[in-house]
């Protein structure tokens, strides 16, 4: 017996990143392990096990030493870590979960983000770092961000979830502070890369569709539970506002315009394969400046943000 492929977990019939995790209800009871298996290997990865089609690889152009590769490469090193970590981190709500509902859905994402992070690593080895030197390049390359964002965000959610154990506020930590927060730029990542490296862009549009899933069972988690336990709003407000002021002293402007600059840069010198590509509707992709891309992402951030605090009744908590 096949199971239908859900429409949120297909290729062709899946929305956009923004567009699923502001619109779709999803929930752990229905996206259990059973649901997992027939809709990820059989749907969105089918015939993609490194994120995109076999015939599907980097332009010669962006193989060589450069802006572009440049850009990319450090921004395919920090994804990569910053996945490894969140799967270590999700170990725990797999520990923590509460039900057999929520513990197959945790455990399942676990491995989609340890599959984010291999693809993105491998994506390096299509731009030419030697398979020997992977490790050392992505040290090189993002070692100093790891230790000054990804590093005070980990040690914010493992105190929250291994330290104190708190399953509630641990989903509210990832849904909300790191992935929603991190999703939008993903999203500008795909529509940028497309008609510069379309193996890349498929890459993440296949860690977006799950993204979506991630996005949405995560909030109806948060939801369902302070529906029941509304007195624990208080102390969720409290633990997004520390977040947030934790947000609020990492380097992530300085880091993404560092690779929007270099990106800018290749560009210019590419103009001629972006043509009259649209990075969205009515505005040219080679029309665009560092600044202009960040800030729609951020505009992306926050809309998105808001849209999932309201969905757990928490728009109100958090001001």
């Amino acid at each position: 017996m096949t199971h239908p492929i859900p429409d949120e977990a297909g290729w062709d019939s899946a929305p956009s990143l923004l567009d699923g995790a502001m619109t779709l209800e999803l929930t752990a009871q229905t996206c259990d392990l059973r649901y997992w298996l027939a809709a990820v290997p059989q749907g969105t990865l089918r015939g993609q096990v490194l994120g995109h089609a076999p015939e599907v690889q980097a332009p010669d152009f962006m193989r060589e030493p450069g802006p572009l590769r440049d850009a990319l490469s450090q921004e395919l090193a920090f994804r990569s870590i910053a996945e490894e970590k969140a799967t270590r981190a999700i170990s725990y709500l797999v520990a923590a979960a509460p039900d057999n509902d929520t513990m197959e859905f945790f455990a399942t994402q676990l491995l989609d983000e340890a599959r984010h992070a291999m693809v993105f690593r491998s994506h390096l080895l299509q731009l030419g770092v030697p398979e020997d030197e992977l490790w050392d390049t992505i040290e090189k390359l993002a070692g100093d961000d790891r230790d000054r964002i990804l590093t005070p965000l980990e040690q914010l959610g493992l105190e929250v979830l291994r330290d104190n154990g708190d399953f509630l506020g641990g989903v509210v930590v990832l849904t909300i502070l790191v992935e929603g927060v991190l999703a939008p730029a993903a999203e500008l990542s795909e529509r940028k890369w497309r008609p510069l490296d379309p193996a890349v862009a498929d890459i993440e549009r296949g860690a977006g569709i799950d993204e979506i899933r991630h996005l949405t069972v995560g909030s109806s988690i948060a939801r369902e539970h302070l529906l029941r336990h509304p007195g624990d709003k208080a102390a969720v407000g409290a633990l997004l506002e520390r977040g947030s002021a934790l947000w609020a002293t990492l380097p992530t402007q300085e880091q993404i315009y560092r690779r929007e600059l270099l990106f800018q840069e290749g560009l210019r010198q590419h103009a001629d394969v972006v043509g009259d590509y649209e990075i969205w509707p009515g505005r040219r992709m080679v029309d665009t400046t560092p600044e202009e891309r960040m800030q729609t992402a951020f505009e992306w951030s926050r809309t998105m943000q808001r849209s999932r605090l309201e969905y757990m009744g928490l728009a109100e908590v958090v001001g």
